[in-house]
């Protein structure tokens, strides 16, 4: 009879930790990349902005909203 308890344990014991294996990842563990504040800077400057309209561009771009994230390399 106590080999049949054991067993049984072992089998929950196991179950649960498959279970526990097979949930996904939390959404944190890949964090989103958007370009430094130096990058959005230089496509600032590339475009002369000034003033409110630079501030702005440079916000939404380091949140990742500016379609222009791909001219971060140097000329």
């Amino acid at each position: 009879m106590k080999t049949v308890t054991v067993l049984a344990a072992i089998a929950a014991v196991g179950c649960g930790i498959a279970a526990a294996a097979d949930q996904p990842a939390a959404p944190s563990a890949t964090p989103v990349k958007h370009p430094s504040l130096k990058v959005c800077n230089k496509q600032a400057d590339a475009k002369q902005l000034a003033g409110d309209t630079r501030s702005q561009f440079v916000k939404d771009c380091h949140a990742g909203k500016t379609s222009g994230k791909g001219t971060e390399k140097a000329h």
